[in-house]
């Protein structure tokens, strides 16, 4: 059974920075296009990033230039370097693969604010 379990979240001021990370078990990660989505309240769960096997990657242009996605095959690891966050960055965020292939995990939150 596929588990994600995303980590790094937190409480920080605008202009801060945080580096989340996605652990991937019982899954063939290296096969697979990986994506890192955000939900904020009362508001659909999107896409923020993704990563191909081969580390070409795609960022939401409200993103660009403030974040950074990378992955680790060896380690089943995907990472999420925030940069210059915002407030409206505040939300939960999720790991999976990319188009969506496998249950959610608990997600980590990151709250902007001053």
């Amino acid at each position: 059974q596929v588990q994600l379990v995303e980590s790094g979240g937190g409480l920080v001021q605008p202009g801060g920075s945080l580096r989340l990370s996605c652990v991937v078990s019982g899954a063939d990660f290296a096969a697979r296009r990986m994506g890192w989505y955000r939900q904020a309240p009362g508001e659909q769960r999107d896409l923020v990033a993704s990563i191909t096997i081969s580390g070409d990657t795609y960022l939401k242009d409200s993103m660009k230039g403030r974040f950074a996605i990378s992955r680790d095959n060896a380690k089943e690891t995907m990472y999420l370097q925030m940069n210059s966050l915002k407030p409206e960055d505040t939300a939960v965020y999720y790991c999976n693969s990319f188009p969506v292939n496998w249950g959610w995990g608990q997600g980590t939150q990151v709250t902007v604010s001053s």
